[in-house]
């Protein structure tokens, strides 16, 4: 079994297909999670390293950062969940319901997302969550 490819802040995104992925832009949100930066992260100095991970058969970016995976939201929202909410006004309805904290990206990782396609070329913010945050939300989006 080989490990995903991954992706540094000076990889230039070369064999992954342009545009595979793209997500509805971000929009800001009351009440902004703080940051997670290098500096916070215990043990990781290097959050900027993307892999890809199979999530129900799909390709998602992911950042290891506190010994924890976290993958793109946008991306994740309009793969999975686009069809099944109005917007992702409803999802971040649903997040803080549910109390889930997503961590915003730094503008190094915001770079990396935008050459793998996971979010589109105007997006310049971006947040993340824990794949088991993830699946509470897609579970509670799929029996809303």
């Amino acid at each position: 079994v080989s490990a995903p490819p991954v992706i540094s802040a000076t990889s230039s995104g070369a064999g992954v297909p342009g545009g595979l992925f793209r997500a509805e832009p971000l929009y800001s949100t009351p009440g902004e999670p703080p940051r997670l930066t290098p500096s916070s992260v215990s043990g990781n100095t290097n959050t900027n390293e993307c892999r890809m991970v199979d999530m129900h058969g799909v390709k998602v970016a992911s950042f290891l950062m506190d010994g924890q995976e976290l993958i793109c939201l946008p991306q994740v929202f309009d793969l999975f969940l686009k069809h099944l909410v109005g917007g992702l006004h409803t999802v971040y309805t649903k997040l803080k319901r549910l109390d889930i904290s997503p961590v915003v990206c730094t503008v190094e990782q915001v770079r990396i997302l935008r050459g793998l396609g996971a979010i589109q070329p105007g997006v310049n913010r971006c947040k993340l969550i824990t794949r088991k945050d993830f699946e509470t939300l897609f579970t509670d989006c799929t029996n809303a």
